[in-house]
């Protein structure tokens, strides 16, 4: 019962936190368009890290 309380805390912040990664990376390209690259890249590789450690509590909550 427990883990699956966890689980859904770890599903609502992680998408909390894609969503924040992805509007503050929209917000910056809007005010900085020529640096649309490094931020996208940088925005690739945090959601990527995020997703990461979203799935690995949820392999971990399972236990």
């Amino acid at each position: 019962m427990y883990n699956l309380i966890g689980a859904g805390l770890v599903v609502i912040g992680g998408g909390i936190g894609l969503g924040q990664i992805g509007g503050k990376a929209v917000e910056g390209i809007a005010r900085q368009p020529e640096a649309s690259g490094k931020i996208q890249t940088a925005m690739i590789i945090v959601a990527a890290l995020l997703e990461g450690l979203a799935f690995g509590a949820l392999i971990l909550g399972q236990g």
